[in-house]
């Protein structure tokens, strides 16, 4: 990649992060989309600011036979379409070489997630005998009973709780913060936890971290997934799962039970309540699925 086009990419980076807060992993993708276009672009003999109409709609021909999904696609064209939006902002451009690219409209993947009565017995899988075991049922309580992603459960600190309220202070994407109520239960395992297991796994028990992994630190993301992971072969539960599952879960099991749609987004903190609506098409299977087991004419 030549010197010009990453300045450019270094730039738009730079003013998605000040105007926006977007997050490292949401910078990273972004780089990753870019940089790949202009490799695509420099082989080609074109430049980032001035590809051939054709170039993109051949690019994604060859990654379609390459096995690449829709969707892939899909999300690549946001990216560089969110360049060229900056860049005519900016007035590096005159008009967005990408404005007439189109793909087929993609339907929502439904989340994969787990039946109640499955939650239960990821919930009760970890050894409750061991220190190990209180903080993995603790961290899965949370997980579930607020919905959080992994990563902003492994960042939790211990001032972010509040356990006489039951609410627990949440940084999520963008930096946002946010209070989400824990449930009972929750609240349970939590105090349990404190109470009886931090201190022996923590050799400095005054660190922040409230789940800490090895040297007192935050736990990683790809620890606890494997924890995960493992309490799920523990429960007998073979189907396939992702870090959010249990966060899939607590969103389509509030709406099973009547949440209102908004009320969830706020829980999940999302910015945009089309993200929140894919749960309902979760929702909405469960039903079509029940109709067709047991009504007479499903």
């Amino acid at each position: 990649m030549s010197e010009d086009a990453g300045g450019l990419i270094d730039a738009f980076l730079d003013a998605l992060w000040l105007e926006q807060g977007a997050s490292d992993n949401t910078l990273d993708a972004y780089r990753r989309d870019l940089m790949a276009w202009s490799g695509r672009l420099e082989a080609r003999g074109e430049h980032l600011l001035s590809p051939a109409g054709a170039t993109l709609p051949a690019w994604f021909d060859e990654r379609r036979e390459a096995g690449y999904q829709l969707r892939s696609n899909a999300r690549l064209l946001a990216s560089l379409r969110r360049f060229y939006r900056w860049a005519l902002g900016e007035g590096m451009i005159d008009h967005d070489p990408l404005a007439e690219v189109r793909l087929p409209r993609v339907r929502p993947a439904l989340p994969n997630t787990l039946e109640e009565a499955e939650v239960e017995r990821l919930l009760e899988a970890p050894d409750l005998s061991t220190d190990l075991g209180v903080r993995d049922r603790a961290m899965l309580e949370v997980l579930y009973g607020a919905g959080l992603r992994v990563s902003e459960l492994v960042g939790l600190t211990t001032d972010s709780l509040n356990l006489r309220q039951g609410v627990i202070r949440v940084r999520g994407k963008g930096d946002k913060d946010r209070l989400v109520p824990l449930g009972e239960e929750a609240v349970v395992w939590l105090e349990r936890y404190l109470r009886s297991a931090r201190g022996g796994l923590m050799s400095d028990i005054t660190r922040p971290a409230l789940f800490p992994g090895r040297g007192d630190r935050a736990m990683t993301r790809q620890t606890f997934w494997h924890r995960i992971k493992r309490h799920a072969l523990t429960a007998g539960i073979d189907r396939p799962l992702s870090p959010h599952t249990l966060r899939h879960a607590f969103a389509t099991h509030l709406l099973n039970h009547g949440a209102n749609l908004r009320v969830v987004q706020l829980l999940l903190g999302h910015s945009d309540l089309s993200t929140t609506q894919i749960y309902t098409h979760v929702a909405q299977a469960r039903l079509e699925a029940l109709h067709a087991d047991h009504h007479p004419r499903g």
